[in-house]
């Protein structure tokens, strides 16, 4: 019986896929940083075989922060405020790369952006208060990430997905026409808002 239990677990390890993030420090020049002045980061895992032409891009979700108080203990998140201190990602389910578990994307370009803004990828306020040093500039984290990922093959995909979880799922929608347009020769685009229309009371 306990072998039987440490094959299980072996072969569950096998499969948990942690990918590294991607820190895109040309962004701080464009001024696209998240809550703490940090730059914006992704977890990106190349496409392969028939896949790699297609691409799906998440933007992650974790709510909104609407006070100072909040958007500063944001930045002490290791998942929403500041991306020196964010960890690798675990790439499962619609990521997982086993063709078994998730047949129609296992073997497409993934990315998974990291949130970090506090404002569903949407703030570009120009001011930054010297004493708390919050900085709300999701807009240009957005436009940021997509230049980055135009360069590395998303411009020649052949089918590509924006999608969002939540706080992710808002920006999904608002920036799906957006998306298209980067896009001009991509035959299928398409968006995915997952549990995004939400009312903050």
């Amino acid at each position: 019986m306990l072998v039987c239990y440490l094959v299980i677990i072996k072969i569950e390890c096998a499969n948990v896929n942690y990918v590294n993030k991607t820190i895109l420090k040309s962004a701080v020049s464009k001024e696209a940083v998240c809550l703490d002045g940090s730059p914006p980061a992704y977890h990106f895992q190349s496409g392969f075989g028939e896949g790699v032409k297609n691409w799906i891009v998440q933007l992650s979700g974790g709510g909104w922060c609407t006070n100072i108080i909040d958007c500063l203990g944001r930045t002490r998140d290791i998942h929403v405020g500041s991306t020196n201190i964010m960890k690798p990602w675990k790439f499962e389910g619609l990521y997982s790369t086993n063709q078994s578990e998730n047949p129609d994307f296992y073997n497409w370009n993934k990315v998974f952006v990291r949130y970090c803004d506090g404002g569903s990828f949407t703030g570009d306020i120009e001011y930054v208060d010297p004493v708390t040093n919050l900085h709300f500039r999701g807009a240009r984290i957005f436009e940021a990430i997509m230049d980055d990922l135009l360069a590395k093959g998303l411009k020649n995909a052949k089918n590509a997905i924006l999608a969002g979880t939540s706080a992710g799922g808002y920006p999904a929608m608002l920036y799906c026409d957006h998306f298209h347009d980067l896009l001009p020769n991509t035959p299928r685009v398409k968006c995915l808002a997952d549990a995004a229309h939400f009312i903050h009371v």
